[in-house]
């Protein structure tokens, strides 16, 4: 498909005020886009054979990965039910698993279809899903959130967590034939949770975790809601396995509380350690008692990268997620209290793989001729005012096309 867009606006660099950046500088462009890619930025483009969008100056940013959800089981799409009380802490959401996904699984492809067109109707072109293996549904999850990814193959890509919820070791040596039957169906990490709360056996978790990514050639990405020094202790041991194993697949700390609550020099001895040991973080910006909201851009100052989730959209663990990663981005820079334009439209990278418009010193980067095209079309007139103002989106573009739009009222930097 050949794509043209007429009037376009892109960031160009910033105004300043001395050293502080007072403004975005932008400027209306046409973009032609083929097989895929961004192949002409200009002035005034003409494409005979082209499907013409006018955007109407509406600015255009890179494209949302949601990096940490469950599509496999949820209330969305059904009814409202707010989820029980945690008497037992996690404990309690595995004995309601016990129960309720056996339960679900004649609804769960209809409601993991509606989770993921909610998705890429709020802007997502890339999604990373946990699903799944334990002693009460085995590999069925697998089976139906890979089934309805694979439809949706065409539209963003994605990738599948093999994740064993209710533990690795405790429930017997007969499970890892269920979560190694799993990894062979086309994940592409192996997940996990709180091994040392969980399984009671955090280095024998991580050996076997390790051992299976390797054999499966997968990716690692683990839940950690451990706080304090629990929750230090086992990031150093995740990080002793890969510099033993010479571990070179991604690894990534899902939630990692732990770097919420710990003293200062022993926060920055364990983020440079991460830092040099190539480990991401993906967080929910999660809000509420105690110390849960890591220090996101101190970590990705020294070196961390960090990406932005949303978990659940409605489940038995929580009724908050939105799915909406522009209210996320939002609710991030109040969380900080960032309110001035460099700061907001940098938090912008967060949410889409790193990428964003301009580089830290203004300099304009994307997007450039040869990058792929997954980029959104907003009513906006900078990144900062796409997140302050929480401005809407009006076209999905993935892969070179258009894969959602809609009719929006544009009132542009009056939004």
């Amino acid at each position: 498909m050949t794509l043209l867009l007429k009037n376009v606006r892109l960031e160009t660099g910033y105004s300043y005020d001395q050293s502080f950046v007072t403004a975005t500088e932008t400027k209306i462009v046409d973009i032609l886009i083929e097989n895929g890619r961004f192949v002409e930025i200009a002035p005034t483009i003409q494409a005979s054979a082209a499907v013409v969008v006018d955007a109407k100056e509406q600015l255009l940013v890179p494209s949302f990965k949601e990096m940490h959800t469950h599509i496999d089981k949820t209330y969305f799409g059904g009814e409202w039910k707010a989820p029980s009380p945690a008497t037992e802490g996690i404990f309690t959401r595995f004995k309601e698993e016990a129960i309720l996904l056996p339960q679900q699984l004649e609804v769960a492809e209809e409601r993991a279809h509606g989770m993921v067109q909610h998705y890429i109707k709020h802007g997502h072109t890339h999604i990373r899903t946990h699903v799944n293996v334990d002693p009460h549904i085995k590999t069925k999850h697998m089976e139906i959130a890979k089934r309805v990814l694979e439809s949706y193959q065409d539209r963003i890509t994605y990738e599948i967590v093999a994740f064993p919820q209710h533990g690795v070791l405790r429930n017997g040596p007969e499970f890892l034939t269920i979560l190694e039957e799993a990894l062979g169906m086309g994940a592409t990490h192996i997940g996990g949770v709180d091994p040392a709360l969980v399984d009671r056996n955090s280095g024998e978790v991580l050996k076997t975790t390790f051992a299976l990514a390797e054999k499966y050639d997968v990716g690692i990405d683990i839940h950690l809601h451990e706080q304090n020094t629990l929750g230090e202790f086992e990031i150093h041991q995740i990080l002793n396995e890969i510099e033993l194993r010479s571990f070179n697949k991604e690894v990534t700390l899902s939630h990692a509380f732990a770097f919420a609550d710990l003293p200062q020099q022993s926060l920055d001895n364990l983020i440079d350690r991460v830092a040099a040991n190539h480990v991401r973080v993906t967080t929910t910006v999660p809000i509420g008692a105690g110390s849960i909201t890591i220090p996101v851009k101190y970590m990705v100052d020294r070196g961390v990268k960090v990406s932005f989730g949303h978990d659940s959209l409605m489940d038995h663990w929580s009724p908050f997620g939105s799915g909406d990663t522009i209210h996320k981005l939002n609710r991030f820079v109040q969380r900080f209290s960032y309110i001035d334009e460099w700061h907001i439209g940098r938090s912008l990278k967060y949410a889409t793989g790193g990428i964003t418009p301009l580089n830290e010193d203004g300099e304009q980067q994307w997007p450039k001729v040869g990058d792929a095209a997954n980029a959104l079309l907003v009513d906006a007139v900078s990144s900062a005012h796409l997140i302050a103002r929480q401005c809407p989106i009006s076209t999905v573009i993935s892969k070179g096309n258009i894969i959602h739009e809609e009719e929006i009222e544009l009132k542009g930097e009056f939004r």
